[in-house]
């Protein structure tokens, strides 16, 4: 996550009762709930994860030989499960960095030849902060957490939908670089696609979400107010997946992430879905941040709630995530 403008350790949430959801709104659609046949496997969960925020990667600043390694291991991860590249390559260079950086970039084409030229934007960034400047026993900043976790959603949702092939709308995910340096990947590949007149539906960006929050939801959704996401995220999932986290709101969050560059261009549903409650986790932008503080089944049951969500947005036959503000 780009970096906040507050100090963490001392932020404190409210008592329960500030704490509201969108399961007691009535929905203006007729869908109904989503029905998959697909197990997210925990033991591949853990693989991706485990790597891409292991000592190897150097903590996947964006310029640096360490992000590097990171980009080769997705391309080679979109390869194997037969997702295209959107661009010539998986490669889309920042336009907007000193040195060469890179967003990995993949193409699921939809099966409706209407539809299919509608796209819902999956995405997540794999860089994160490097190596810690002053001298100390651990050096690396793993970014496990931040945001190796949103990344290996990502990466089981395509993984997914390739196997599956039940999008009827073209689907576009996204791992971005430069999140960490001012939110450059998304801003750069936001302008590339504006020339393309990419005709985009929404945009899900998964952040930090490898640890569990201890709420009577799954997770928070930035901009809550903005769209109709949330409401229609439960009524696909047909659980109180999503609610809304008042600190989320007072820190404006929307701003702070990679769906932002996204809506401020498109003005269409973009926003980030989180599990970081500013009292479930004490690493951010730290060494310790590594694949060992991660939960593996919490990640696998986000993954697997948030399937039938994904599904239903990949192939409703209306557009029934709408902007409200």
């Amino acid at each position: 996550m780009k970096k906040l403008y507050f100090i963490l350790p001392f932020v404190l949430l409210g008592c329960k009762s500030e704490i509201s959801t969108v399961s007691g709104k009535t929905s203006q659609s007729t869908s109904e709930k989503a029905e998959i046949n697909y197990t997210v496997e925990q033991n591949e969960v853990s693989d991706f994860l485990k790597y891409l925020s292991s000592d190897e990667l150097e903590g996947r600043e964006t310029g640096t030989q360490g992000i590097e390694k990171a980009a080769v291991f997705l391309e080679d991860f979109f390869k194997k499960n037969n997702v295209k590249p959107y661009f010539s390559t998986y490669r889309d260079t920042l336009t907007n960095f000193k040195s060469p950086a890179y967003n990995i970039v993949g193409y699921l084409e939809g099966s409706d030849p209407e539809l299919k030229k509608e796209f819902v934007v999956l995405s997540a960034h794999y860089d994160h902060i490097g190596l810690q400047k002053d001298k100390q026993d651990d050096m690396i900043n793993n970014g496990a957490n931040d945001d190796a976790s949103g990344v290996t959603v990502v990466a089981e949702m395509a993984k997914y939908f390739a196997k599956t092939k039940s999008n009827k709308r073209s689907i576009l995910f996204v791992f971005f670089a430069g999140e960490e340096k001012g939110l450059l990947g998304s801003k750069s590949l936001v302008q590339k696609l504006k020339k393309k007149d990419f005709n985009l539906y929404a945009q899900l960006n998964i952040e930090m979400v490898g640890v569990p929050m201890k709420r009577d939801y799954l997770a928070y959704i930035t901009g809550f107010d903005k769209s109709n996401m949330a409401e229609r995220i439960n009524q696909y999932t047909g659980k109180n997946t999503i609610g809304f986290l008042p600190k989320e709101a007072e820190y404006e969050l929307f701003y702070r992430s990679d769906n932002y560059p996204f809506y401020d261009v498109f003005k269409k549903p973009c926003q980030s879905i989180s599990t970081f409650d500013f009292e479930n986790f004490e690493f951010y932008h730290h060494p310790s941040d590594e694949f060992q503080v991660m939960n593996i089944p919490h990640i696998t049951k986000f993954v697997q709630e948030f399937l039938p969500a994904v599904t239903k947005i990949a192939t409703s036959p209306a557009q029934e995530i709408t902007m409200t503000k």
